[in-house]
Protein backbone atom coordinates (compact mmCIF):
# COMPACT_ATOMS: atom_id res chain seq x y z
CA UNK A 1 0.00 0.00 0.00
CA UNK A 2 1.24 3.20 -1.04
CA UNK A 3 -0.38 6.77 0.89
CA UNK A 4 -0.58 10.47 -0.80
CA UNK A 5 -1.60 13.78 -0.31
CA UNK A 6 -3.42 15.87 -2.76
CA UNK A 7 -2.47 18.51 -0.88
CA UNK A 8 1.16 17.39 -2.52
CA UNK A 9 0.04 17.22 -6.12
CA UNK A 10 0.69 20.07 -8.66
CA UNK A 11 -2.91 21.78 -8.90
CA UNK A 12 -4.75 18.72 -8.09
CA UNK A 13 -3.14 16.55 -10.51
CA UNK A 14 -2.76 13.11 -9.14
CA UNK A 15 -2.56 10.72 -12.13
CA UNK A 16 -0.54 11.38 -15.66
CA UNK A 17 2.66 11.76 -17.22
CA UNK A 18 4.33 14.42 -14.67
CA UNK A 19 6.79 13.83 -11.52
CA UNK A 20 4.57 13.79 -8.82
CA UNK A 21 1.81 11.71 -10.07
CA UNK A 22 0.74 8.60 -7.51
CA UNK A 23 0.40 6.56 -10.98
CA UNK A 24 2.27 7.91 -13.99
CA UNK A 25 1.13 7.14 -17.03
CA UNK A 26 1.32 9.20 -20.93
CA UNK A 27 -2.43 7.25 -21.85
CA UNK A 28 -4.76 9.78 -19.38
CA UNK A 29 -4.68 12.62 -16.58
CA UNK A 30 -6.86 12.85 -14.07
CA UNK A 31 -7.21 15.96 -11.30
CA UNK A 32 -9.21 16.67 -8.25
CA UNK A 33 -9.49 20.87 -7.99
CA UNK A 34 -11.06 22.50 -5.06
CA UNK A 35 -11.93 25.83 -5.74
CA UNK A 36 -13.15 28.89 -4.92
CA UNK A 37 -15.62 31.13 -6.06
CA UNK A 38 -13.59 33.70 -8.41
CA UNK A 39 -10.76 31.91 -9.71
CA UNK A 40 -10.73 32.01 -13.28
CA UNK A 41 -8.27 30.36 -16.14
CA UNK A 42 -8.07 32.16 -19.28
CA UNK A 43 -8.98 31.02 -22.63
CA UNK A 44 -6.85 28.32 -23.91
CA UNK A 45 -7.52 24.94 -26.27
CA UNK A 46 -5.65 21.44 -26.10
CA UNK A 47 -4.03 20.43 -29.77
CA UNK A 48 -4.02 16.61 -28.55
CA UNK A 49 -6.03 15.89 -25.55
CA UNK A 50 -10.22 16.01 -24.74
CA UNK A 51 -11.07 17.55 -21.61
CA UNK A 52 -14.02 16.05 -19.64
CA UNK A 53 -14.63 18.24 -16.42
CA UNK A 54 -17.55 16.47 -13.59
CA UNK A 55 -18.58 19.08 -11.70
CA UNK A 56 -18.96 17.55 -7.97
CA UNK A 57 -19.95 20.51 -6.24
CA UNK A 58 -20.67 24.33 -7.18
CA UNK A 59 -21.09 26.17 -10.07
CA UNK A 60 -18.50 27.00 -12.35
CA UNK A 61 -18.97 28.97 -16.16
CA UNK A 62 -17.25 27.56 -19.16
CA UNK A 63 -17.66 29.48 -22.51
CA UNK A 64 -20.83 31.95 -20.51
CA UNK A 65 -22.87 28.56 -19.92
CA UNK A 66 -23.14 27.99 -16.03
CA UNK A 67 -23.07 24.30 -15.06
CA UNK A 68 -23.69 22.95 -12.00
CA UNK A 69 -23.71 19.54 -9.48
CA UNK A 70 -23.68 16.43 -11.77
CA UNK A 71 -22.97 18.03 -14.94
CA UNK A 72 -20.46 16.46 -17.17
CA UNK A 73 -18.58 18.83 -19.94
CA UNK A 74 -16.62 17.41 -22.49
CA UNK A 75 -13.88 19.57 -24.82
CA UNK A 76 -12.55 17.82 -27.39
CA UNK A 77 -9.20 18.64 -28.65
CA UNK A 78 -8.72 22.17 -30.84
CA UNK A 79 -12.23 23.24 -29.34
CA UNK A 80 -11.40 26.43 -26.85
CA UNK A 81 -12.54 27.74 -23.54
CA UNK A 82 -12.23 29.67 -20.68
CA UNK A 83 -13.05 28.85 -16.95
CA UNK A 84 -14.62 30.47 -13.94
CA UNK A 85 -15.75 29.18 -10.67
CA UNK A 86 -18.82 30.78 -9.77
CA UNK A 87 -19.76 29.05 -6.67
CA UNK A 88 -16.73 27.46 -4.39
CA UNK A 89 -16.87 24.18 -6.40
CA UNK A 90 -15.46 20.67 -6.46
CA UNK A 91 -14.33 19.12 -9.82
CA UNK A 92 -12.88 15.98 -11.34
CA UNK A 93 -10.76 16.54 -14.58
CA UNK A 94 -9.92 13.87 -16.45
CA UNK A 95 -7.76 14.56 -19.96
CA UNK A 96 -6.90 12.10 -22.58
CA UNK A 97 -4.10 11.50 -23.66
CA UNK A 98 -1.33 13.11 -21.04
CA UNK A 99 0.65 15.26 -22.47
CA UNK A 100 2.76 17.75 -21.78
CA UNK A 101 2.80 21.07 -22.63
CA UNK A 102 -0.71 20.51 -24.73
CA UNK A 103 -2.31 23.89 -23.63
CA UNK A 104 -2.14 27.17 -25.58
CA UNK A 105 -4.12 30.02 -24.74
CA UNK A 106 -6.03 32.34 -26.85
CA UNK A 107 -5.39 35.80 -27.73
CA UNK A 108 -8.08 37.90 -27.55
CA UNK A 109 -8.91 40.10 -30.38
CA UNK A 110 -9.49 43.53 -30.44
Amino acid sequence: MEIYKLENMTKGWFVGDFAKAVYKTNEFEVALKIEKAGEYVERHFHKIATEITLVVEGNVRINNKEFKKGDIIVLNAEEDADYEVIKDAVTVIVKIPSVMNDKYYVKEKK
